[in-house]
């Protein structure tokens, strides 16, 4: 069971239904390959992953840190980082790491889904955490973006799992499908006539 997460809100029924889907979401699966076998894949990355999600997300937090372009979506009323926020986002960061790798892919996780994706739109950006912040949204191109960091980075994690390059592939090559199914359903809001 999770400790409580500020602002991470899984399966609150306050969270609406998501409007994708699961026909939609099976659509989608179709697009990035997705199989069983993926299924498996994550089940065992997620095994290997989640002990060390500290230092993933010290990757991934370096890799936006020296970027100042995605640094500044973090900034305060003052224009720079808003280490509170950084720290709020974080581990809500490393919920979601558990989420993609262990979760089923349900209603459930579509709502949530949809919730991680508003928070990244101007509707829904800076409002869990109270922040007053110089930037009203991620733009939908670093999100689209951040698939390549979120994923090449995550090889050497794989690899301390012990296992042959042969499902360390698999593990990646299913991390990437998901990566890529939750981008995409967080891209929805961005564009909700043409989702």
């Amino acid at each position: 069971m999770h400790e409580h997460t500020a602002g991470y809100d899984y399966a609150d029924p306050r969270i609406p239904t998501s409007p994708v889907t699961l026909a939609d979401l099976e659509r989608l699966k179709a697009s990035v390959l997705w199989s069983s076998a993926d299924e498996e894949a994550l089940r065992r990355a997620g095994a290997i992953l989640v002990p060390q999600t500290e230092a993933i997300l010290e990757v991934w937090y370096g890799f936006v840190g020296a970027h100042p372009h995605l640094v500044a979506t973090f900034a305060g009323e003052d224009g720079t980082p808003d280490p509170t926020y950084l720290g709020a986002v974080r581990r809500r960061f490393a919920r979601w790491i558990d989420d993609l790798c262990n979760r089923p892919y349900d209603e459930t996780w579509l709502a949530y889904q949809e919730e991680i994706g508003r928070r990244h739109h101007p509707s829904g950006k800076n409002r869990t955490d109270g922040v007053a912040s110089t930037s009203a949204y991620i733009p939908l191109r670093d999100l689209i973006g951040f698939i390549t960091p979120i994923t090449l980075t995550i090889r050497p994690f794989l690899r301390n799992g012990g296992t042959g390059e042969d499902d360390v592939q698999e593990m990646l090559d299913a991390w990437l499908k998901a990566v890529t199914l939750t981008v995409a359903l967080w891209a929805r809001p961005y564009s909700t006539e043409l989702w």
